[in-house]
C-alpha cells in the first residue's frame, strides 16, 4: 500500500511585491497606507512622502513636503488620517491627509525635546501624542491643543515605545536595557515598575493587548516576550538573529512574531507553541556532572592534584559543567534556541528530534534594515533600510 502524502504545512515566506526609491537618505520609518496602493515614508533627507501605485506599478510620490530638520520618526492613524513627525531638532509636527492622499494640510508644530525625538506615538483615544527623545525624556502632549501633559526622565534615551489604551499603561524601553511601566493619567504619571533580561540595550517594543504580552528586541540579538498580564514574571527568551534586532511586529491573527535585524534579517516566530522559559545559570566551584574543579578553585585542585578547568552551561538545564562533559551541541527552540548552543551530554540524549524541530523560518531582505511596519488586512510587511529603499512584501500563507 503506497504512502499517504500528507500536505507541507503552510508557511510564510516573503515574497518582495515591490521597491519603493527615491529618497536621497536612509528612511527613518515608513507605514503602509491602508486599503490604498500607498506608503508614507519620513526621512533624514528632511522630506516627508506619501508614495501612491501607479498603472506601471511603480510607486511614484502625490505628496513632497519638505521639513525644516531631518525626520527622525513618524506615527500615522488610519481613521483621522493624522501624520505625526517627530524631527532631529526635537520639534513634532502634525498634519491632516486628504482622503485621495494626494494633499497633506499642516496642523500644528511643537517643541517636545531638547534633542533629537526618537519615538513617537498618536493615541487616538486619549488624544495624546506620546514621544521620547535623545534627552532622555518620555513626555505627552494633547493632540489638539499641542499643550504638553507630562513628562518622565528615563535611565537612558529610549527607542521602545508602546502604549496600552485599556490600563493606560506606557513601556518604554532603554539604551540602558531596561523597559519602564508607567501609569498615566491626563496631567501626572506614576511610576509601577521597571524590569531588565537584556545585557544590551533596548531597540524596539511591540504590545499584545490581547494576550496581554510585551516582545521586547535587542542590540544583545536577542527578543524577550514578557507575560504582563499573566502577573508571574513568566519571560521567554528568543534566539534567531546574528545582529541587532531593529524591530519587532506581532500579527495577532496567525500568532507569529515578525522580527528584523540590523544584517537583514527577517524571522518569523511560531508564538503558536508551549514555550519554555531558559533555565537560571547555576553556581559551582566544580563541574556538576564529573565532579571536576573549576580553575578558580584553588583548594579542590591542590586536594585532588588535579588542573582547574573552565566553566561552562547547559542551555538546557542551566547546570555549571566543563567543557569534556558538554562537548554537543542542539538546537532548542521550545526555549528559543534556533541555532545550536551548548548542552550538556546528558540534555543533549534526551532532546528528541521532535524537540529539535524548528519553529522560526529565516529571510534574507538584502538590506540593512532600520524600521518594519505589518499591515495585518493584507498581510503585508514593509521594510525601510540604510540603503534608502522602501521594501513590500506579501506574507500571505504560501505551501513550503
Amino acid at each position: 500500500m503506497a504512502a499517504e502524502i500528507q500536505p507541507k504545512a503552510l508557511t510564510r515566506k516573503p515574497v518582495l511585491l515591490s521597491k519603493v526609491e527615491g529618497s536621497q537618505d536612509v528612511v527613518s520609518m515608513a507605514a503602509i497606507v491602508p486599503k490604498e496602493d500607498g506608503v508614507i515614508s519620513v526621512s533624514e533627507d528632511r522630506t516627508i512622502r506619501v508614495w501612491l501605485k501607479r498603472e506601471s506599478g511603480q510607486y511614484w510620490p502625490s505628496i513632497y513636503h519638505a521639513m525644516p530638520s531631518p525626520c527622525s520618526c513618524m506615527s500615522f492613524n488610519p481613521e483621522t488620517r493624522r501624520l505625526s513627525v517627530g524631527l532631529d531638532n526635537g520639534s513634532i509636527s502634525e498634519f491632516i491627509l486628504s482622503e485621495d492622499y494626494n494633499k497633506m494640510t499642516p496642523v500644528k508644530s511643537y517643541q517636545a525635546h531638547q534633542g533629537r525625538v526618537i519615538m513617537i506615538l498618536f493615541v487616538l483615544e486619549m488624544e495624546w501624542v506620546l514621544s521620547t527623545g535623545q534627552d532622555k525624556q518620555f513626555t505627552w502632549h494633547c493632540s489638539e491643543s499641542g499643550q504638553r501633559l507630562g513628562g518622565y526622565r528615563t535611565s537612558a534615551g529610549a527607542c521602545g515605545l508602546q502604549f496600552d489604551v485599556e490600563t493606560r499603561h506606557v513601556f518604554i524601553g532603554d539604551h540602558s536595557g531596561q523597559v519602564t511601566i508607567l501609569k498615566l493619567e491626563q496631567e501626572n504619571c506614576s511610576l509601577v515598575t521597571t524590569f531588565k533580561g537584556h545585557t544590551g540595550g533596548v531597540t524596539a517594543l511591540c504590545w499584545d493587548p490581547v494576550q496581554r504580552v510585551l516582545f521586547s528586541g535587542s542590540s544583545d540579538h536577542s527578543i524577550i516576550m514578557w507575560d504582563i498580564g499573566g502577573r508571574k514574571g513568566t519571560a521567554i527568551e528568543l534566539q534567531g538573529h546574528n545582529d541587532k534586532v531593529q524591530c519587532v511586529s506581532y500579527a495577532p491573527h496567525t500568532r507569529q512574531l515578525i522580527s528584523c535585524g540590523a544584517d537583514g534579517g527577517i524571522v518569523i516566530w511560531n508564538m503558536d507553541v508551549e514555550r519554555q522559559e531558559t533555565p537560571e545559570w547555576l553556581d559551582s566551584d566544580s563541574c556538576q556532572k564529573c565532579d571536576q574543579p573549576f580553575f578558580w578553585n584553588f583548594k579542590q585542585m591542590w586536594d585532588s592534584k588535579k588542573i582547574g578547568l573552565r566553566q561552562h552551561h547547559c542551555r538546557k538545564c542551566g547546570k555549571a559543567v566543563c567543557g569534556k562533559c558538554s562537548s554537543k551541541r542542539s538546537s532548542i527552540p521550545l526555549m528559543g534556541f534556533e541555532f545550536e548552543v551548548r548542552v550538556c551530554d546528558t540534555c543533549h540524549e534526551s532532546i528528541t528530534d521532535e524537540e529539535r524541530a524548528p519553529t522560526a523560518t529565516f529571510h534574507d531582505s538584502k538590506h540593512n534594515i532600520v524600521h518594519v511596519h505589518f499591515d495585518a488586512t493584507r498581510g503585508w510587511l514593509l521594510t525601510s533600510g540604510t540603503d534608502k529603499i522602501i521594501k513590500l512584501w506579501d506574507m500571505t500563507p504560501v505551501v513550503s
